[in-house]
């Protein structure tokens, strides 16, 4: 099939859609941001790239943490709405009717309704041409307990995650395909997971209520 050529853009697609939390007090916020990801496994670190124009990039340049919620089905509108609106005159959580929960190592809050909070810590900062990368620490992650199934195991696949291509925002409703290493799985291996009945993508940390 022939393809069309498109000047260089940024057409990465899907991206996280994920409200990120931080400041303290009167000053918190939440923000939307589309571009992070993970870039090391040990220690655990991502990255998010903020407009230094945006209300929270001067939040998290002065305090050097944040928190990194994951956005689902419910909270598409909320998630759309930190990404559009400034908190520089309006309290995010107060409008949007979101709890400000207490993080566990970070001293800005999570928000209560995302099913995952990932805590993080500034290590450092890249100043790029039209954004900020603040490359940072996982300290801590906290997950609903209803997302654990009966073996411990982390089914994000019960969350309801969105997340944002080409302008709008999509559900990850899709039926898994294969667990990582499917293509080079022995067939008994094959008939033991699907005898076991497990699907999904990830095994999930320790439990620990906050």
């Amino acid at each position: 099939m022939a393809k069309l050529v498109f000047k260089p853009g940024t057409m990465l697609n899907p991206v996280p859609a994920v409200m990120v939390s931080c400041g303290v007090g009167k000053e918190k916020n939440i923000i939307t941001i589309a571009w992070t990801g993970i870039i090391n496994s040990a220690p655990p670190m991502t990255y998010i790239s903020v407009r230094r124009e945006r209300h929270s990039h001067h939040i998290i340049e002065a305090e050097g943490e944040f928190v990194i919620n994951l956005t689902t089905e419910k909270l598409a509108f909320a998630a759309d709405y930190c990404g559009v609106r400034s908190g520089r005159n309006e309290d995010k959580f107060s409008r949007l009717n979101l709890t400000p929960a207490e993080s566990r190592v970070v001293k800005c809050p999570s928000i209560e309704e995302s099913p995952v909070n990932i805590e993080c810590r500034v290590k450092e900062t890249m100043r790029l041409p039209s954004h900020e990368m603040f490359i940072s620490e996982i300290v801590s992650v906290s997950a609903d307990e209803g997302l654990m199934d009966e073996r411990g195991r982390l089914c994000l696949e019960r969350a309801g995650l969105i997340c944002y291509s080409h302008g709008g925002y999509f559900p990850l409703k899709a039926k898994s395909l294969g667990r990582f290493g499917f293509s080079v799985m022995k067939p008994k291996t094959k008939k033991r997971l699907a005898a076991a009945g497990k699907r999904g993508n990830s095994t999930g940390p320790g439990r620990r209520k906050r």
